[in-house]
């Protein structure tokens, strides 16, 4: 879907093939990271706007300047927009490209959690706090000591550990990252300082954080994906391969690491016993959509698992003017998860 030419797709169509339909069509969202508190819905999503940056694969043109949040009564009901909840200028560390975020709720504070490039040119995650899951948010000041990348998922677990999952390529700059410390050799070459391709794949990063959620708890650590066999997947394995996009949600005692394979465009899932991993990679979650990037989240509503991911349905396939969508997912007697298509056959 998003290797095919815009003139060959009849928009109407795509539409009425839909699985989903846009949550909301009075702006563009992209990223949707979904919670269930108190019996309501919160999505926090990437607000989209064409901000007239070129095209090109570091991802100037996701030039996104501050995060809207969106709520629901239930699966069902409309989406309501409840406004500009973070402005990047109100970030005092943060300068342009406010990526995919995530949020959490711990002790009456709920917490947002964001990418976005320093003035430096290097990205960096922050956090910001609210006294409502709607916000406003206030950013701390500096952004969390030893973040870097793209792309932060904050997981609860049952025990009321938070860890932090993050990375993307590419543009999302992990790759330059590989000895410890950021990399600026070819700073307009967004595939520099990749692994070859019969080297191990770039892994996502884990982190666990401190009880008041504002800091890292140790230093962050590689989250293996392997294959069946057990060993890691490699850098040339892009259709399986971690590229961003990283979730973690747990069904029956496993813990399941979703992620995006970026420019092969699936969202794939691994499964492993504990938070830290090891992952197996056991397969795709959704295929791939029009426009370029593929990102969701998964959350559990009144005993069913939702998927809330994205596509560039609204905006006639511009790959950063995006919407975001519903679709329930299945998790199946063997513990995997059936593969949904976005749009019927």
């Amino acid at each position: 879907m998003p290797e095919e030419s815009l003139d060959q797709i009849n928009f109407d169509k795509l539409n009425e093939k839909a699985i989903s339909s846009p949550l909301v069509k009075h702006i563009y969202t992209a990223d949707p990271s979904a919670h269930y508190y108190n019996g309501k819905i919160y999505i926090y999503p990437s607000h989209d706007i064409d901000a007239g940056e070129a095209f090109d694969d570091l991802g100037s043109h996701f030039a996104m300047e501050d995060y809207h949040v969106l709520s629901m009564d239930s699966i069902d009901s409309p989406a309501v927009d409840h406004g500009i909840a973070l402005h990047v200028n109100d970030v005092p560390w943060a300068e342009r490209q406010m990526w995919a975020p995530d949020a959490a709720y711990k002790g009456g504070k709920y917490y947002l959690f964001f990418p976005a490039k320093a003035h430096d040119g290097i990205f960096r995650i922050g956090v910001a706090v609210s006294d409502s899951p709607t916000g406003p948010f206030t950013p701390q000041p500096q952004a969390i000591k030893n973040s870097f990348s793209i792309d932060p998922a904050v997981f609860e677990d049952e025990d009321g550990s938070f860890y932090m999952y993050f990375g993307g390529l590419w543009g999302g700059q992990l790759q330059r990252w590989r000895n410890g410390s950021f990399n600026g050799k070819e700073p307009e070459s967004p595939t520099a300082h990749l692994p070859n391709d019969d080297e191990m794949a770039l892994m996502p990063k884990i982190a666990k954080m401190t009880d008041d959620l504002l800091e890292f708890a140790e230093k962050p650590k590689d989250a293996l994906i392997i294959d069946e066999n057990g060993n890691p997947l490699l850098a040339g394995d892009n259709k399986r391969r971690f590229f961003e996009a990283a979730w973690l949600h747990k069904y029956k005692g496993k813990y399941y690491f979703s992620y995006s394979t970026g420019d092969t465009h699936f969202i794939c899932y691994a499964v492993g016993d504990n938070p830290y991993g090891p992952f197996t990679y056991k397969g795709r979650i959704l295929e791939p959509v029009v426009g370029w990037t593929t990102h969701h989240s998964i959350c559990k509503v009144d005993e069913k698992w939702y998927l809330f991911y994205h596509d560039s349905s609204l905006s006639k396939g511009v790959t950063h003017l995006r919407c975001v969508k519903i679709a329930e997912i299945e998790h199946l007697s063997d513990g995997t998860i059936k593969t949904l298509k976005p749009y019927r056959d």
